[in-house]
């Protein structure tokens, strides 16, 4: 379990059209961050909303930072918050990604809208690691695509898939498949369900390794409510304790 506390608010902007993204001053917890966790964070300080909201840690370094889409009460009441603010967060929590073994030499981070969030702070892990590493990245339009200048200065090559073709190549994400190595690779996913299982079937039928971040509506964060309960081979597990990373065939979709 992590620790509650509150922590003040660096910085809170939009990065694109749809994107957000905040730092806050939270070094004591940034050390204990390993990349695919996430923290549950209080977003108003009276009863509404009154449930936390999870967010996967999208960077830590000095301050955590998190990425987030504005798309309901909570997260509107987040894009409000200002510089010098405090927010009440419960973190870090959830299981982290397995870091690719000796053999693996290329990794393909697969995210749609801000299933992105939890690469960033992957691709600082894996840039010790000296893999190749390609992101493909699908959104709606081009107000969910924003630059990506953090993942290309870590080496990862970055294609980008909208459905409009307002950005990048027109289509779904999985337009951008033949750009996936087809040996000695791994691959981590994060999106919505029509795309997690759109790459559970690629990696099946090309025999290759991956896990997978799952997004799920949570209350407790904990484990205790059973809210954000999914099926996986092994029978049911709950997003947040037994995850959100997953082995990418063990989740039934």
């Amino acid at each position: 379990m992590g620790i509650q506390k509150k922590f003040t608010i660096a910085v809170n902007k939009k990065v694109c059209g749809r994107f957000y993204r905040m730092q806050i001053d939270a070094r004591s917890l940034a050390q204990k961050i390993r990349p695919g966790q996430f923290v549950h964070i209080r977003v108003g300080d009276g009863l509404e909303p009154f449930f936390r909201r999870p967010f996967s840690v999208h960077r830590a370094r000095k301050n955590i930072e998190i990425l987030y889409e504005v798309v309901g009460r909570g997260t509107e009441a987040l894009s409000q918050k200002k510089k010098g603010e405090t927010l009440d967060i419960l973190g870090p929590l959830g299981n982290s990604f397995r870091m690719p073994g000796q053999g693996v030499r290329h990794v393909v981070m697969i995210a749609g809208g801000v299933g992105v969030a939890p690469f960033l702070i992957l691709t600082d892990a894996l840039k010790k690691k000296k893999c190749d590493m390609i992101l493909l990245y699908g959104g709606r339009t081009k107000g969910h695509v924003f630059s990506m200048k953090e993942f290309r200065q870590n080496g990862c090559r970055v294609h980008i898939a909208t459905d409009d073709g307002s950005a990048g190549v027109k289509g779904r994400v999985s337009k951008l498949f033949p750009e996936i190595p087809k040996d000695k690779t791994m691959i981590y996913a994060c999106g919505p369900r029509p795309m997690m299982a759109t790459v559970q079937k690629f990696a099946r039928e090309h025999s290759l390794e991956g896990q997978a971040s799952c997004e799920e509506v949570m209350a407790c964060g904990l484990g205790a409510c059973l809210g954000c309960v999914i099926q996986t081979r092994q029978g049911f597990r709950t997003v947040c304790k037994d995850g959100p990373i997953f082995e990418l065939q063990d989740i039934v979709l």
